[in-house]
């Protein structure tokens, strides 16, 4: 089953490029790069593994017989860590592509190590817009979201419904330093104000001073510009806070449904959030969502949006080789960037000239329990946000490195 379609060439055009273009090794080896063990690991983790071993399948050889080999590592939440892996998988492991990497300091800097080498950069889960804006590259592709899009969004959504004072829970790094600035100057642009923001280390356990401190300011939303665990602990302490039963709403920015998972509906329910993926939306996003399920060590989980973004990236990748014959970037990016159909997992979709990977963006509502009527049956949809209005537009030419 290929969720993406790409256009075939002919045998004689690959063989005529066969100087330029060639698979090294004969084997494709794509690098799952993530969090293993952290915050991170239920809405990446060995998930994001195994959607992308479901994309190698899937791709079956692209009907050219063509190997593939996907490898994994933790980058434990670290720039330095992450970076020492890419570069062996680089200079030493052969490998051609690395997908994932949820966290954006660690992101940013795999973006930089390989900005004109030869392996492909596809960002399915670093959320920073600065890879599509300053930190562009012709080795990168975005998908599923960015701070752009979550901060944008979500803050609009939130004022259409009344919301114009904030106060933001803000995780100290690059991801939430971004979706909180992006917000701002949304929320500022469309006479609203943000009365203040608590920064806070990653993997905090403790929010109670924050959390006292955004009571305190009597703002109308809460805006958790955080992920994972971090926004997990966050939720759960606000409802011993009695925040929302006082009148002030709570927004994630970044949740997953593994989060709500984690959490309850108990907990969860009425919070806001936006997705670029639920597996309940249509018969072809179950139909992932029971395969990927029944995957090893899946134990009946639903995969996040961060890993559908593996498999459908991957997807994509693999199928730019089939077509060029090429695993190397100068090759396949180009390739990727002309594409624009439905992908059966996000949507109408198109991949731009700066990398990024537009498609629809959906505002949900986590529902009460009592609404809940079968296993992961979490969310209803609030409204749809179309790919052109989702995203920030295109700069003239891409960016500074795609002209």
């Amino acid at each position: 089953m290929k969720y993406l379609k790409w256009p075939l060439v002919l045998a004689a055009s690959l063989m005529s490029g066969a100087a330029s273009a060639e698979i090294s090794d004969n084997i494709v080896r794509v690098g799952v790069l993530n969090d293993i063990s952290g915050i991170f690991q239920d809405t990446n983790g060995m998930g994001s593994v195994e959607a992308a071993r479901m994309a190698a399948e899937d791709f079956n050889g692209g009907a050219k017989g063509i190997k593939v080999e996907v490898v994994y590592a933790d980058h434990q939440n670290k720039a330095d860590v992450g970076s020492a892996i890419a570069r062996k998988w680089l200079d030493v492991e052969g490998v051609d592509a690395i997908v994932d990497v949820p966290n954006s300091a660690v992101g940013l800097s795999i973006n930089t190590l390989l900005r004109g080498s030869r392996m492909t950069y596809l960002a399915s889960s670093t959320a920073s817009a600065d890879l599509t804006g300053k930190a562009c590259s012709p080795n990168t592709i975005q998908w599923v979201n960015d701070t752009w899009a979550t901060g944008n969004t979500t803050a609009a959504a939130m004022m259409s419904r009344g919301g114009k004072d904030w106060y933001f829970l803000t995780v100290d790094y690059a991801l939430g330093k971004g979706i909180e600035a992006e917000a701002q100057k949304y929320i500022e642009g469309h006479d609203g104000k943000v009365l203040g923001s608590s920064k806070h280390p990653l993997g905090t356990s403790d929010f109670a001073s924050f959390l006292l401190q955004a009571q305190g300011s009597k703002a109308q939303v809460i805006g958790l510009a955080n992920a994972g665990g971090d926004t997990i602990n966050a939720v759960k302490q606000a409802v011993e806070f009695g925040i929302q039963q006082g009148g002030q709403k709570l927004v994630a920015f970044l949740l997953f449904i593994n989060d709500v998972h984690g959490m309850g509906l108990k907990v969860a329910q009425g919070l806001q959030l936006m997705e670029a993926f639920y597996w309940d939306m249509n018969d072809d996003t179950r139909a992932f969502a029971k395969r990927f399920a029944a995957r090893p060590g899946m134990n009946g989980k639903m995969p996040s949006g961060n890993q559908a973004g593996v498999y459908a990236s991957t997807l994509a990748y693999l199928n730019a080789v089939a077509v060029t014959g090429s695993d190397n970037a100068k090759d396949v990016v180009p390739e990727m960037k002309k594409f624009k159909g439905r992908d059966k997992l996000f949507g109408d979709t198109a991949i731009r000239q700066d990398g990024r990977v537009v498609h629809p963006m959906y505002l949900f509502e986590v529902k009460k329990p009592e609404e809940s009527k079968y296993p992961y049956d979490y969310y209803k949809l609030v409204s749809t946000i179309p790919a052109e209005q989702a995203f920030r537009p295109m700069a003239e030419g891409g960016c500074e490195l795609v002209k």
